[in-house]
């Protein structure tokens, strides 16, 4: 199967384009050029957000920030968030030490059970890895049924950035492992979930890894769709601390590859309004529509805000964002 060459041009409100965290320090912020100023969703710190769809609207599951561990927003028509005073995943397992509760994914793979895939800290190792939590509420209270991290290869520098991915209707974790703390490379992987995905059932598939120079040293925050027999994988690179931070996309026929990355950025700070897009999560709304949600820094650069960006396909399979 082709694959099919991405459009990488970015104007201003009306024009169509295409369309995690890092554990190191980001580069120094610089003022991006003058664009029209876009609101954001949620106007607070907000990073890595994940979007449930419910029978009500959606959730929105953010990185620890406010003082919780898993923020939460709900809105009914993914145009008015509102943010809800309870922490999703209050009390957190013995292994985990505290602080780094980052990039939750919340998925319903079982009738009545919500299940989130989050990073933290593993006490055992130090290093950050994926864990899980359950709960018959998809505002929570989240806890964890397991005795350790689900994803913690210690060796590789752990695993951050959980998302959850099917393919021809099964179900894979896509995870990064955290190799830019410790001089490594970063890869993404996919990890075959059981059915109720309480566990890995087979041997995790290699994606893409760090390879073009806007890239830095890692990439992260993987976002996986199937489209008409394509797979279109999205994903953050570069340092999440400035305006370098940016979003790619690569395609595949299958999980295996061979994958095509676009060489450019797709969405970026330079000739944007945003400041070091990334986190990003793409989702299809209850009337059919897609739209792809992000953080960006504010301007004073203290706070990850959430942003919600539409987004279409194109006859030739292409993915359009459209700026607002």
């Amino acid at each position: 199967m082709r694959s099919r060459p991405f459009l990488l041009a970015f104007a201003l409100c009306g024009a169509l384009v295409l369309a995690g965290c890092s554990t190191g320090p980001g580069p120094q912020p610089t003022a991006p050029v003058d664009t029209e100023v876009v609101e954001p969703a949620v106007a607070r710190d907000f990073p890595d957000p994940d979007i449930l769809s419910t029978d009500d609207g959606y959730i929105a599951y953010a990185t620890n920030a406010n003082l919780r561990n898993v923020q939460v927003a709900v809105s009914e028509d993914f145009e008015t968030w509102q943010l809800r005073s309870e922490d999703a995943f209050p009390d957190l397992p013995p292994w985990v030490i505290p602080g780094k509760t980052w990039a939750p994914e919340v998925s319903s793979l079982s009738p009545g059970v919500y299940t989130m895939y989050f990073t933290a800290t593993d006490a055992a190792s130090g290093r950050q890895c994926i864990g899980r939590a359950t709960a018959s509420d998809p505002l929570g209270p989240f806890e964890s049924p397991d005795d350790g991290m689900l994803i913690c290869p210690v060796d590789e520098g752990g695993a951050i950035d959980a998302s959850v991915a099917f393919v021809e209707d099964d179900p894979y974790l896509l995870w990064k492992n955290d190799g830019n703390c410790c001089g490594l490379d970063t890869w993404l992987y996919a990890s075959p979930l059981s059915a109720d995905g309480s566990e890995i059932v087979g041997d995790r598939i290699p994606l893409v890894k760090q390879t073009e120079s806007w890239e830095g040293d890692l990439v992260e925050a993987p976002t996986l769709v199937e489209r008409e027999g394509e797979l279109v994988l999205l994903y953050s690179a570069n340092g999440y601390g400035g305006d370098e931070y940016a979003v790619g996309i690569a395609t595949a026929p299958a999980l295996e590859g061979p994958w095509t990355k676009s060489p450019e950025p797709l969405l970026e700070t330079e000739g944007s309004p945003f400041r070091g897009p990334g986190g990003q999560d793409l989702v299809r709304t209850r009337d059919g529509s897609w739209r792809m949600v992000i953080h960006s820094w504010n301007r004073s650069y203290s706070a990850r805000e959430m942003y919600v960006v539409p987004a279409e396909w194109s006859p030739e399979g292409d993915l359009l964002l459209t700026v607002p």
